[in-house]
C-alpha cells in the first residue's frame, strides 16, 4: 500500500523568498535620537541597507550634519529637529517626514537619557526628565507613527532602544529612574505589539548593556569599574556601537516579519549569567 504525503504549505521558492530578508530598499526610516553613539551607528546601518533615513533630535545642526554625511556617501537622508518630550513637536516631526517622503515604514526610536542619583537623593525634577525622555516619548512617538502606518495600510516596524537595565538592577549605582523607565518600556512594547498586530505592524526592542560611546567615556576611564564590568560579561569585552546595529536591523527588516513584542538583549551574555 502506497503512503501519501500531505503537503502543508506550497513549495517555497527560497531563492526569491529569501533574497530580500534584510533589504530595506524603498523603505523610510524615522530615527529619533539618531545622531549620537548607538543611534548614529544604526542610522548608518539603515542607510546601507537601502532605507531613506530621517534623523531627528533636539539639536538640528547635529541631525543635519549626520544626514549630510549619509548623503555624501550616496544615501538618501534628511535631518530634522525634534523635542521628543513634547507631543506637539512629535506630531510636527512626523508630519515633516510624511511631507518629505509620504510614508513612514520604520520607527527606530533611539531616544534616551540617564540621571544617576541614589534612591535617597532622587529629585522630582530628575525623575520627571528621565521619565519624559525614556518612556513618555516612546509612547507618543509610537502613537504618532502608528497612525500613519495604519493609514498607509502596508504594516510597518517599530523598534525601541532599551537597556539590559530594563531587566537587571545595578549594585552601588543610582539607577532608579533609568531602570524603572526602561522596564516600563519593555511592557509598552508588549502592549503596543498586541494592539498593532492586526494592522501588520511589529513592535520590538533592542536592549544593550554598556556600549562604548562618548556618553560613557568618563565611566570607562574608571579602571575599577571597567574591570568589574568586564568580569561580568561572558564574552569578555565592552560592546561597540556596531554590535547593536545588526539586532536593530533584524527588527527593521522583513526577516523579523513573524516576531513581535520581543526584547533582544545584546549584552555579551550578562542576562544569561544572572
Amino acid at each position: 500500500m502506497e503512503s501519501s504525503v500531505t503537503t502543508i504549505t506550497p513549495k517555497i521558492d527560497f531563492q526569491n523568498e529569501l533574497s530580500g530578508l534584510f533589504g530595506l530598499h524603498g523603505k523610510v526610516a524615522f530615527v529619533p535620537g539618531g545622531y549620537g553613539g548607538i543611534g548614529e551607528a544604526i542610522a548608518w546601518g539603515l542607510a546601507l541597507s537601502g532605507a531613506k533615513v530621517v534623523i531627528a533630535g533636539r539639536r538640528l545642526e547635529k541631525s543635519e550634519d549626520l544626514a549630510a554625511q549619509l548623503c555624501d556617501a550616496g544615501h538618501e537622508a534628511k535631518g530634522i529637529a525634534l523635542d521628543a518630550t513634547s507631543v506637539t513637536d512629535i506630531k510636527r516631526a512626523v508630519q515633516d517626514v510624511m511631507h518629505a517622503y509620504g510614508q513612514i515604514d520604520i520607527l527606530m526610536n533611539c531616544v534616551g537619557t540617564q540621571k544617576e542619583q541614589p534612591l535617597l537623593d532622587v529629585t522630582e525634577a530628575a525623575f520627571d526628565e528621565v521619565y519624559e525622555v525614556n518612556l513618555k516619548s516612546a509612547m507618543f512617538l509610537a502613537q504618532a507613527v502608528a497612525a500613519r502606518q495604519i493609514a498607509g495600510g502596508n504594516g510597518g516596524k517599530q523598534v525601541h532602544l532599551l537597556s539590559v537595565r530594563s531587566q537587571l538592577g545595578l549594585r552601588d549605582r543610582g539607577y532608579s529612574a533609568y531602570c524603572s523607565t526602561k522596564g516600563g518600556l519593555v511592557m509598552l512594547i508588549k502592549q503596543h505589539a498586541m494592539e498593532l498586530a492586526p494592522e501588520g505592524i511589529t513592535v520590538n526592542g533592542v536592549a544593550p548593556t554598556f556600549v562604548y560611546t562618548e556618553m560613557i567615556r568618563h565611566v570607562m576611564e574608571n579602571d575599577t569599574f571597567r574591570e568589574g564590568l568586564l568580569n561580568r560579561i561572558p564574552l569578555g569585552r565592552i560592546a561597540d556601537p556596531k554590535d547593536i546595529v545588526g539586532p536593530a536591523l533584524f527588527f527593521c527588516a522583513p526577516a523579523s516579519g513573524f516576531v513581535t513584542g520581543q526584547t533582544l538583549y545584546v549584552d555579551g551574555g550578562i542576562t544569561s549569567s544572572q
